[in-house]
């Protein structure tokens, strides 16, 4: 009976150990990079004007070992220098019910770490804005560095994909089609 409780008693702690021992294996080779202070910019137009607004704090998640990616942003944070259009984009966009903008999905393209150069990739997610989600593909460009990832990406949406109405002045009204760009630098956590 004795024997029994030590056989036990070590076969607890190897099984203990073992698991400690795969957890932090899993860690050490997770590749998650991590930034809160990336770029993000959207660029719209009525007829002869064509006007951006900018947040600098678009936060931002690549996990290398399982290809996902899940960017954010507090839609508040962003700036056109007008606070009049800022005031109306925000009424437009109903931030105060809808505050984020987000994008979770896939990278379809390996991104080589050991790879200098400018490498081309392609994700394929749900965008959310306005409480709507679609799924699209965005192409970017990723550059890696000594444990930083620098990503680029570029996309159009169009307003009424997400059911937000354009805001007008009279006649003119502000086009349905909106261009978004990211910059972004990832650290390796």
């Amino acid at each position: 009976m004795k024997v029994q409780k030590i056989i036990r008693s070590h076969v607890k702690w190897y099984l203990i150990q073992f698991i400690v021992f795969i957890y932090l294996t899993i860690q050490l080779h997770a590749q998650n990079y991590y930034a809160e202070n990336g770029t993000a910019t959207f660029t719209s137009s009525v007829p002869f004007y064509e006007f951006t607004g900018t947040s600098n704090q678009l936060t931002g998640l690549i996990n290398i070992s399982n290809n996902s990616v899940d960017f954010y942003l507090d839609l508040e944070t962003l700036d056109s220098g007008i606070k009049k259009r800022d005031k109306d984009m925000r009424l437009t966009l109903e931030t105060k019910k809808y505050p984020f903008a987000e994008f979770y999905g896939n990278l379809l393209d390996q991104v080589d770490l050991t790879e200098t150069k400018p490498q081309k990739i392609r994700t394929l997610g749900k965008f959310s804005i306005h409480g709507i989600s679609q799924e699209m593909e965005v192409s970017g460009e990723i550059t890696a560095e000594q444990n930083i990832l620098h990503l680029i990406a570029n996309w159009e949406i169009r307003l009424d994909d997400f059911e937000i109405v354009p805001p007008s002045l009279l006649i003119v009204k502000v086009d349905q089609i909106q261009k978004i760009s990211i910059y972004i630098r990832l650290e390796k956590q």
